[in-house]
């Protein structure tokens, strides 16, 4: 099994299929499919080395949108990944739990430097622990009272698809029980649809955070990057129509699978898992119709779909 295994691999599906780049519809990842309008940018946006103005727009903008307390800090990144890659370096290698099936990178990265990753559903006791809010691919929720119970000495909360569910969010135990042990991570290229910018962010006590920010050093998130997110953060009409598009259009995929005889077993407003019985019969089935979806090397009968662009549902509907 391929420990980094991950949506997306277009590339690979043409090689195999055939087709055209934009022959294809990529529903293998959970990214807005209908992102965020890139705003006019500076003439030296590209040009320029980020100053520190920008950064403090951004971090504002953040710390607005988030309602993240005055006394916790926002760390901006060149994607969560890069955070991810960096956190298990706060600590000396020790146990680590990471309830599993989730998102891959955390346990690769914990195992990179030298971890024991723990992947069971009970809470073991452990150095520190890592929980995917809402978790990627069923969409599960962790409640407070699991978070709080046992908390070992660094609690990572990857909160990553939590946009389309704001009132969600553990960010208010960062100043209540887990205070001092605990990061949220947050990502910009889910909700906003803009994943090849990257841009994430981490919260937490400056203590947690300051060792971060030095790992990645000056000018760890790009001019346009820094541009663009302050804009689309501040965009409260775009935020509110999003938020409800994606709802309608993720009750339209339910629809759409039943009608073909799947089983909804979980997601969120920007993906959806379902079973389908037999995972790489249906994988080639959509490949077919120029449509990549994601199936898991741990399970024979889940497969999770991405939403369509508009004006791209019916090229679905006819791999169907």
């Amino acid at each position: 099994m391929n420990s980094r295994d991950h949506g997306g691999g277009l590339d690979a599906a043409i090689a195999r299929h055939g087709g055209a780049r934009a022959d294809w519809l990529d529903l293998s990842t959970g990214i807005n499919p209908l992102p965020y309008p890139i705003p006019p940018l500076a003439e030296d946006a590209f040009t320029a080395l980020p100053d520190s103005g920008a950064f403090a727009r951004l971090e504002a903008a953040a710390r607005s949108f988030w309602s993240v307390p005055d006394g916790l800090d926002i760390l901006p990144a060149p994607g969560a990944s890069a955070l991810i890659a960096r956190l298990p370096r706060l600590l000396a290698p020790g146990r680590v739990h990471i309830p599993s099936p989730t998102y891959n990178e955390h346990a690769a990265a914990f195992t990179a430097e030298g971890w024991r990753v723990l992947k069971g559903a009970e809470a073991p006791d452990c150095e520190a622990r890592v929980l995917v809010h809402p978790n990627n691919p069923d969409g599960r929720f962790w409640r407070a009272t699991e978070l709080q119970a046992g908390a070992p000495g660094l609690t990572v909360i990857d909160e990553s698809f939590c946009d389309v569910a704001p009132g969600r969010s553990h960010l208010s135990l960062l100043s209540g029980p887990l205070a001092g042990r605990a990061i949220i991570l947050k990502s910009f290229g889910k909700f906003w649809g803009l994943a090849g910018l990257r841009l994430g962010f981490a919260i937490g006590a400056p203590a947690l955070i300051a060792p971060l920010r030095e790992a990645l050093g000056p000018w760890q998130v790009s001019g346009p990057a820094l541009d663009i997110g302050t804009a689309a953060l501040k965009d409260e009409a775009w935020t509110k129509a999003t938020r409800a598009r994606l709802e309608r259009d993720s009750a339209r995929l339910d629809a759409l699978l039943a009608s073909k005889g799947t089983r909804r077993i979980g997601g969120t407003p920007l993906f959806r898992l379902y079973d389908v019985g037999d995972a790489a019969a249906w994988q080639h089935k959509l490949a077919e119709g120029r449509v990549l979806g994601r199936i898991f090397p741990y399970s024979r009968s889940w497969l999770r779909l991405g939403l369509p662009a508009p004006g791209r549902w019916a090229q679905l509907e006819a791999a169907l």
